[in-house]
């Protein structure tokens, strides 16, 4: 086997979450950055949390607003009653 191919160990590693939040972990960085800890998820926490910086949330909730004002008024769109009776009178038309 070959020796000294693992990195080094650090038991203390300092890490830093974007909400402020240190503690020390065992790492093979001495310091380390992350964006969400058990502080500031939201499965540890029950806060709903929505983190958006190129605005696709608020475009997504303005297509679904707008999808469900126009929902059921469309034309085109029948129920399965209808459908059944529409395709009832063709057939009545062919055999007549």
């Amino acid at each position: 086997m070959k020796s000294d191919i693992h990195p080094k160990y650090y038991k203390d590693a300092k890490t830093t979450c974007s909400c402020g939040a240190e503690f020390a972990i065992g790492a093979t960085r001495e310091k380390l950055t992350i964006e969400t800890c058990s502080q500031c998820h939201p499965v540890y926490t029950g806060k709903k949390k929505i983190v958006d910086s190129t605005g696709r949330v608020e475009r997504f909730k303005k297509l679904a607003a707008k999808t469900k004002k126009t929902k059921g008024t469309r034309k085109d769109v029948k129920s399965k009653e209808q459908k059944k009776a529409a395709k009832i009178e063709k057939q009545e038309k062919v055999t007549a």
